[in-house]
């Protein structure tokens, strides 16, 4: 019985081995470092040798990819950066590991808080990449990167983001998760078109 087994798995290490340098005369310089040779070794079709060579190959990143979450900021003309979040402190009640502190502005007069973080910090090391701050943000101000080499040597350092680190512009979300951008400003219009309908019937 374990004779039989270790010769079928040896079987299967001599076809992998043979379908290798069948299928590289046949794919020739398209199989590696390529796109299309990427895409084919990580489908089901692949025959021979599938390992991405990584990192001088990776892998094709599906847009629903989730790691460490940043905010997104809106690109003036003037340059300036307009953040959409208003430190509501929804992402931090949600979030399950509670990486993500959040200090909001205080208006210097009144003494209330205005919409607008004055400090955002998060814990990457702590971050379990569940997306559940993306998810339930009111105002589409927090999206999962696609950024995962975040190697270092100080952790203290290096490991805990702030607004600054945090912030990339609108066009950054729109380049990795082109098509749920896409849903986003179409519902985003839309609402903008029902807004407009009642307040042209209020003055109608």
């Amino acid at each position: 019985m374990y004779g039989k087994g270790i010769l079928k798995g040896l079987l299967v290490t001599i076809k992998h081995f043979f379908e290798t340098y069948f299928d590289n005369i046949r794919m020739g310089k398209k199989r590696y470092e390529t796109e299309e040779g990427i895409a084919y070794r990580s489908g089901k079709d692949a025959k021979g040798i599938f390992t991405i060579k990584y990192p001088e190959e990776r892998m094709i990143t599906p847009e629903a990819f989730r790691f460490i979450p940043f905010l997104i900021h809106e690109e003036a003309e003037d340059g300036s950066k307009d953040i959409r979040c208003t430190s509501c402190g929804i992402c931090a009640v949600v979030c399950p590991s509670q990486c993500i502190w959040i200090k909001q502005v205080m208006h210097p007069k009144t003494g209330r808080p205005v919409p607008e973080p004055e400090e955002f910090f998060i814990d990457v090391d702590k971050c379990m990449n569940c997306g559940f701050c993306s998810d339930y943000c009111p105002y589409d101000s927090i999206k999962m990167d696609h950024d995962f080499e975040l190697a270092n040597f100080d952790r203290k350092k290096n490991n805990i983001y702030d607004m600054i680190e945090m912030s990339k512009p609108v066009s950054y979300h729109a380049s990795i998760h082109p098509i749920g951008y896409a849903k986003e400003e179409a519902l985003r219009k839309e609402k903008e078109a029902r807004k407009l309908a009642r307040a042209q019937a209020k003055l109608g």
